[in-house]
């Protein structure tokens, strides 16, 4: 079993008491990814899902700032329960965080978790720290964890109320993710084009030739390709630059809508 952290709680204490509670928990291997926005979580979690391969595990979602939008829901984004075949998924929904998994995965059966209700079956709490929970600003910490390890041990059934897929937002064309070389992985994929006609496509900030593969782009050329990110065969399409840094040549980043 595995557990992989998405979270915008990614400075060393935050993730290091995280991954502590989790594997003190589960007795697994944890895996933390920090990022700063909804769409860098939405990217990551299908790649994460795309790493596991289904297999047995958890991967543990929380990017819910509590401020503008987000007090309509109280002490921040309800959570949302799904799986992707032996691999559950807990996580926040405010935002675009669960929209990829909306576009690449939608027969996925998706319920929210009663957060009250669930507090209070965590039997091996006293009164006091079940109701320091259901206000603690580190639901990461005190809640998810054991939310998980609830499901693993089977312990009880979770209690949840079934929300429909049109509840969460339709992502946007945009960049969610820009690598250590400058590449921007896009919400765009594979599938929203024709790859055996298609020559070049047009963005905002300009029209860029389209190569099947990185290997094939000319040195120094800003292209379009197929990148590895995605889930089965579906693969988010990445604006890169051979040789160079995507980000710095074109002034685009994460957000940059295209």
């Amino acid at each position: 079993m595995f557990c992989t952290i998405i979270n915008d709680c990614k400075d060393a204490n935050a993730f290091g008491r995280q991954s502590t509670r989790v594997a003190s928990l589960l007795s697994c291997p944890v895996t933390p990814i920090g990022v700063s926005s909804d769409i860098e979580a939405a990217g990551n979690l299908i790649d994460a899902l795309d790493a596991s391969e289904g297999r047995e595990g958890f991967v543990l979602v929380n990017v819910a700032p509590r401020n503008g939008a987000s007090k309509k829901w109280g002490n921040g984004s309800p959570f949302a329960l799904f799986s992707y075949h032996n691999t559950q998924i807990i996580s926040s929904i405010e935002g675009y965080t669960l929209s990829l998994v909306k576009k690449l995965l939608p027969q996925t059966q998706l319920h929210i978790i009663s957060f009250e209700k669930i507090v209070s079956l965590f039997s091996d709490l006293d009164e006091a720290s079940k109701i320091r929970i259901t206000t603690t600003q580190f639901r990461s910490f005190e809640f998810l964890p054991r939310i998980a390890y609830l499901l693993a041990e089977s312990v009880i059934d979770i209690p949840t109320v079934p929300i429909e897929w049109d509840a969460i937002h339709d992502i946007p064309p945009t960049i969610w993710w820009v690598d250590n070389f400058g590449n921007c992985k896009t919400t765009l994929t594979n599938q929203d084009i024709d790859i055996k006609t298609t020559k070049t496509i047009s963005f905002p900030f300009g029209e860029l030739p389209f190569y099947p593969r990185l290997k094939d782009v000319p040195d120094n050329t800003p292209a379009c390709v197929i990148g590895s990110s995605g889930i089965n065969n579906t693969r988010f399409l990445e604006i890169v630059v051979q040789g160079g840094s995507a980000t710095q040549t074109l002034n685009i980043g994460i957000r940059t809508r295209l």
